[in-house]
């Protein structure tokens, strides 16, 4: 009955931190876990009321990479009463090499109050998220006074492939202090891997055979391809799973790949001049050099010139709260040459992706072209080299998709709250590269009607390195005084006699105050008995003695 009621309240609680974990809170009140009700009258409660004087709420989570198909399409309902609509999901979103660290001291589960978990896959499918199994996991309380460090194994999948993964998970909570620990740590989570590769297929592509027999220009074209649509005209691999070396993906990252979720309390200046504690959630990404399209002569490469930070501090003042980003600086090259840069006044590039028609070879000079996808303005050569097409060679190319690559999209939030506590909240979502794969309106006039007029605006979103990060502090900053009712108890009992209202011994009225000592007198009786009767020898079955008869017999 009691694993039966402790089932009963799992499923509203884990219900209920799957929703307030996808995005900061908006209204004035920030939700927090809901008490779950008890499942019978007079149910013990799960949590001690007492709590200690500090009170915060943070979370910061990194992500390698996140693969969204087609994003923004799902529509998504809250689980919690009165919450406002939430936008639209992805039909699949995966994230790879994940790290969360999270504080609350408004749980009402004593071990839900720190978290840090360090992730190898997470998975969203039309906005509802399992738990996926193979992560390193740390809650408080109790506290942890060590790390703990395990390496991550993801499961085996048709759009993702990461190396060496390895995570690292650290969660702080006192039992009398709340977030006010040793070191000013309270939740610390971290990712590592050698490599990673994402997306060979692109399942949300039309179908090519469809597309074919409809005829017309996209039909020739698509039968001159090596390849599908769904595998760009055999730039990706299509194989059940990327290669290890990163040929054949849409996005693939090597070298040194590292992420970093932290919640601390840290000193700042209030408006009255003195020291107080914050909370910061900190986000960090380190990642080496991202291939686009690599193995192929058209393929892009990325390098990252500044590493990316996400800082976020609550005082519980709006005047002194802050978020920090350094925005990255990425260039865009391919075979050593450099064509643009993303920054913060450059954001976004497109590149068209195109299938050249059987035309194109009858331009002078595009004699050699390669029955291959065109990128951007190059288009591949029989002997493996890469060729600029002229205006008019590009008339004879469709444009099926783009590329479109973005950085820095930092979203920020901030707001005074009243509910749970007196407070300022802020927040902000920021990703290092973001690769969007979407169809052009040619190509919904290309296809048939049941096919074009069902093609969504986005086919694939891969977002490499997200970040998001989230503090609420109360007015004035954390307190982290030691509160009366938990203070520690004293060194030295007091003697019964020291007050006369108290009896030196209690009464004993229930037959439970005797059970403990007669079990184990009991069990000691039954050992002797079975050592007596082995240490005895054996004897020798006797014969019973013969019955005489009757001297009289019982007729007579």
């Amino acid at each position: 009955m009691r694993r039966r009621r402790l089932r009963v309240l799992t499923v509203p609680v884990m219900a209920a931190m799957l929703v307030l974990s996808a995005g900061p809170a908006a209204g004035q009140t920030v939700p927090t876990t809901p008490d779950p009700k008890p499942a019978e009258d007079g149910q013990p409660p799960i949590s001690d009321e007492k709590k200690p004087n500090g009170r915060v709420i943070a979370e910061a989570s990194t992500a390698l990479g996140v693969l969204r198909l087609l994003p923004e399409s799902i529509e998504a309902d809250s689980v919690l009463p009165g919450e406002q609509p939430l936008p639209k999901q992805s039909a699949l979103e995966g994230g790879v090499g994940l790290s969360y660290a999270g504080a609350d001291s408004e749980s009402y589960l004593a071990h839900e109050r720190s978290v840090a978990e360090a992730s190898p896959l997470g998975l969203s499918v039309a906005g509802h998220t399992p738990q996926t199994p193979g992560s390193a996991v740390q809650t408080a309380l109790p506290d942890n006074d060590k790390a703990l460090s395990t390496g991550l194994k993801a499961p085996d999948n048709p759009l993702v492939n990461v190396r060496a993964l390895e995570g690292r998970a650290h969660a702080r909570w006192s039992e009398t202090m709340g977030p006010c620990v040793d070191g000013g740590t309270i939740a610390d989570a971290g990712t590592t891997a050698a490599s990673l590769s994402l997306v060979n297929i692109i399942p949300t592509m039309p179908d090519t055979n469809r597309a074919a027999q409809a005829g017309g220009e996209l039909g020739v074209a698509l039968r001159e391809l090596p390849g599908s649509l769904a595998n760009l005209g055999g730039l990706l691999s299509g194989q059940g799973k990327p290669n290890a070396d990163g040929t054949g993906s849409l996005v693939s990252i090597d070298k040194a790949l590292a992420t970093r979720s932290v919640v601390r309390l840290v000193d700042v200046e209030g408006t009255d001049g003195e020291d107080h504690k914050g909370v910061e959630a900190v986000s960090t990404l380190q990642g080496g050099r991202i291939d686009i399209l690599k193995g192929t002569p058209l393929g892009l490469t990325v390098k990252i010139a500044s590493q990316p930070t996400l800082r976020v501090v609550s005082t519980g003042d709006a005047e002194t709260s802050t978020v920090d980003y350094t925005a990255p600086v990425l260039t865009v090259e391919r075979n050593g040459k450099t064509l643009f840069e993303l920054d913060a006044a450059n954001p976004t590039a497109d590149i068209p992706l195109g299938i050249p028609k059987p035309s194109l070879k009858d331009v002078p000079g595009y004699e050699d072209v390669k029955n291959a996808p065109v990128v951007g303005d190059m288009a591949e050569k029989i002997d493996g080299t890469v060729t600029a097409l002229s205006d008019r060679a590009a008339n004879h190319v469709l444009d099926i998709g783009v590329l479109r690559l973005s950085i820095a999209e930092l979203d920020e939030k901030a707001q005074t709250v009243r509910e749970p506590f007196d407070g300022h909240q802020v927040s902000a979502v920021a990703r290092l590269l973001d690769v969007r794969v979407l169809p052009t309106d040619r190509l919904r006039d290309l296809l048939p009607g049941s096919l074009g007029s069902k093609l969504p605006s986005a086919l694939a979103q891969i977002s490499v390195g997200e970040q998001s990060a989230s503090a609420y502090a109360p007015k004035g900053g954390v307190d982290c005084s030691e509160p009366l009712g938990l203070a520690q108890p004293p060194t030295e009992t007091p003697q019964p006699d020291e007050r006369s209202d108290v009896p030196g011994r209690l009464a004993q009225t229930n037959a439970a105050y005797s059970a403990v000592p007669l079990f184990w007198s009991g069990t000691v009786m039954l050992l002797v008995g079975v050592v007596l009767v082995a240490a005895l020898p054996n004897r020798k079955n006797r014969e019973p003695a013969p019955v005489k008869p009757s001297p009289r017999p019982r007729g007579e």
